[in-house]
């Protein structure tokens, strides 16, 4: 038998219990007549104040009950739909291995077996330079998957410059003004916090481009002795929590932010532009303040 059908069967064979030992020695009347002395306090109103106290009780816990089930479902459904992020990401990962760096790889093999037969000075030449030319490229292939996994300027720049970076060569490439502001010690946390932060703001400048149609974007990072927060804010369109652009992109950045125990908080309306603010706790051992 299931454990909450045992648990409901006890509660009955209790209620039953207590109706048999109630009549059996008379306790309503016993304490009606014990309440009665307590008429000048209004102490014998005390049952029916508990009565209503129990059906409040029950009450809520029926709309816990109720909330709970309903963050449940939703926890069910964004947890599907990261797994088929980290699939579909997954998959572009391995289509690239498998399409390019093996088609570098064989290339490469089959100009080394062509060096090995040639007598040619020349042709081992020839063979030599398209092995390079392949390997170059394999190289270069490398080097893109190392930065999608981990961004190469958070290593060469630090947390500060990289967003300033990123921001300038976004402002290049789409035309809409990005301004850049930090206040604070942005220096002693995390690398898991750097990239969390970087990754947020490539994932809403991204959806700027794809859906906001701005005509400015304005962020901000701080940080104070306990917490960092990101806030990335454009005059777009804006959007409704029902449509695409709430989707995988957003959910992503939710559950980066919520594996480092922040919270990302997207605000937006029709016409109104949208603000992706996110906040995370940095704890004494991603932070330290400077002496």
């Amino acid at each position: 038998m299931a454990p909450e059908r045992i648990e409901f069967a006890g509660v009955l064979l209790l209620t039953l219990l207590t109706f048999v030992v109630s009549s059996a020695l008379e306790l309503r009347e016993r304490v009606t007549e014990l309440l009665a002395h307590g008429e000048a306090w209004q102490v014998d109103e005390i049952p029916f104040t508990l009565m209503a106290l129990s059906l409040g009780l029950a009450w809520y816990a029926r709309r816990r009950r109720l909330e709970a089930s309903r963050l449940l479902a939703k926890n069910r459904e964004l947890t599907q739909k990261l797994i088929a992020l980290q699939d579909n990401e997954r998959l572009a990962l391995a289509r690239e291995l498998h399409d390019e760096f093996a088609q570098h790889c064989t290339a490469i093999r089959i100009e080394a077996t062509y060096i090995q037969r040639s007598h040619s000075l020349e042709q081992i030449g020839e063979a030599a330079r398209r092995a390079a030319a392949s390997a170059e490229s394999l190289q270069e292939g490398v080097r893109r998957l190392v930065r999608r996994l981990r961004p190469a300027e958070l290593d060469q720049l630090g947390l500060v410059a990289a967003m300033q970076s990123l921001c300038e060569a976004w402002t290049t490439r789409s035309g809409v003004p990005c301004l850049f502001h930090s206040r604070g010690n942005l220096c002693q946390h995390s690398e898991a916090v750097d990239t969390t932060v970087y990754r947020v703001t490539q994932e809403a400048l991204a959806n700027v481009v794809r859906h906001a149609h701005a005509t400015r974007v304005n962020i901000e990072l701080a940080v104070t002795s306990d917490s960092l927060s990101l806030c990335v804010e454009d005059d777009g369109r804006g959007f409704t929590a029902a449509s695409p652009e709430s989707g995988y992109g957003l959910l992503g950045a939710t559950e980066r932010a919520a594996a480092l125990g922040g919270r990302l908080v997207a605000d937006s309306a029709p016409g109104a532009g949208t603000r992706i603010h996110m906040q995370l706790p940095l704890v004494p051992e991603l932070h330290r303040e400077a002496a």
